[in-house]
């Protein structure tokens, strides 16, 4: 594994709400028959569970979101990602699934402020105002695929790395002080 590198280097933007690129962190894209009973068992060796559809599971500085009917993404720190793709692999050799790490391919960022949601809601065609703690929302940011849940007083959005400079372009004009909602 190389020395990670976070998308952007770290960006930040202070505006009515306070941007910042996080990173880099840990990606696993896991496919499989959610059902699986190896892979609860999987999970748990990661101190994790299995979420419910749209719904992401936060334990200890590690995630797992529902992402579709076949589709788990695992979120942990960057260093833990061979080893849990080990533990995965290891669980799950007597099923059918996929298992790959996404991290470089992925750029996370932080929305966080009391007007937070104002930011997001000129971006994506998402209800902010029903979304709770623990959901997780697969979207569009403008024109490109992102996924988002609340987390810590804020949200949490990843998207594509090929594209974070156009999202974090985004963010900050949609979060730039006289801009409010």
């Amino acid at each position: 594994m190389h020395d990670p590198v976070s998308a952007l280097g770290g960006q930040t933007f202070e505006g009515f709400a306070n941007i910042r690129e996080i990173g880099p962190l840990g990606t696993i894209s896991l496919r499989c028959n959610l059902a699986e009973k190896p892979l609860a068992a999987a999970l748990k060796k990661l101190g994790l569970t299995v979420p419910a559809p749209r719904r992401i599971v936060q334990k200890n500085g590690r995630s797992v979101g529902w992402m579709s009917p076949d589709e788990l993404l695992v979120v942990l720190p960057y260093g833990d990602v061979r080893s849990a793709l080990e533990t995965l692999r290891n669980a799950l050799s007597k099923i059918h699934f996929m298992a790959e790490d996404v991290s470089d391919a992925r750029a996370v960022f932080r929305i966080e402020g009391e007007k937070a949601d104002q930011v997001l809601a000129k971006l994506c065609p998402v209800d902010l105002a029903t979304l709770e703690t623990g959901e997780l929302r697969r979207t569009r940011a403008a024109q490109v695929a992102a996924a988002l849940w609340v987390e810590d007083g804020g949200y949490t959005l990843v998207s594509f790395r090929s594209v974070a400079g156009y999202v974090m372009g985004l963010l900050l004009h949609s979060a730039t002080k006289g801009a409010e909602i």
